[in-house]
């Protein structure tokens, strides 16, 4: 007797196993979202049972993000604090990762207290370090320089006045700022 997924909304034990194995692969690899974990596992369980229903995937799905919870493999908060402390250490603004974890799925409350410990600032500065700007920069500044490199503040997420603030500042000043604001 063969299994017949076409009859049925509840998922067979072949899909659930299934699901159960491709949370472990995936978490194992990186870390996810809730909503990553639920559309990655739908995508792909769509792909690898061709008759399965609708309710059948969202059971799937779910029972993924269920067992992942579970097995402490979900953490959206630890997400969004560990993408954050990454973001400013690349040079992202609060802005770009707002909008990034938004995107993944990440409730707008934990985005914003994972913000808090944010500093724009510093973001700024790295940002600068990695584009050759302000006080790291190489050439002459000329008012079409000035312009650009305002510019790709703005165009990065931070405010003119943070763009402003890093483009004035002196090499020590702007090395001063790395060391004591960078987090851990």
């Amino acid at each position: 007797m063969t299994e017949d997924s076409t009859n049925t909304d509840i998922p067979t034990p072949r899909m659930l196993a299934w699901a159960r194995n491709s949370t472990i692969y995936r978490l194992d690899r990186q870390m996810m979202t809730e909503r990553q974990l639920f559309d990655a596992i739908s995508r792909k369980a769509r792909q690898k049972f061709a008759d399965i229903s609708d309710m059948q995937l969202r059971a799937v799905a779910d029972f993924a993000v269920r067992f992942a919870y579970d097995n402490k493999g979900l953490d959206d908060a630890a997400y969004a604090e560990i993408s954050t402390r990454s973001g400013v250490r690349s040079g992202r603004s609060k802005r770009l990762i707002a909008r990034k974890l938004s995107q993944k799925g990440v409730e707008n409350s934990l985005v914003d207290e994972a913000l808090q410990q944010a500093d724009d600032l510093v973001a700024a500065v790295v940002f600068a370090r990695k584009r050759g700007f302000g006080p790291f920069r190489r050439g002459e500044l000329d008012e079409k320089r000035k312009a650009k490199e305002l510019a790709a503040f703005a165009r990065n997420g931070f405010g003119y006045e943070i763009g402003k603030k890093v483009f004035e500042m002196s090499p020590p000043e702007a090395e001063d700022a790395l060391s004591t604001g960078l987090p851990g």
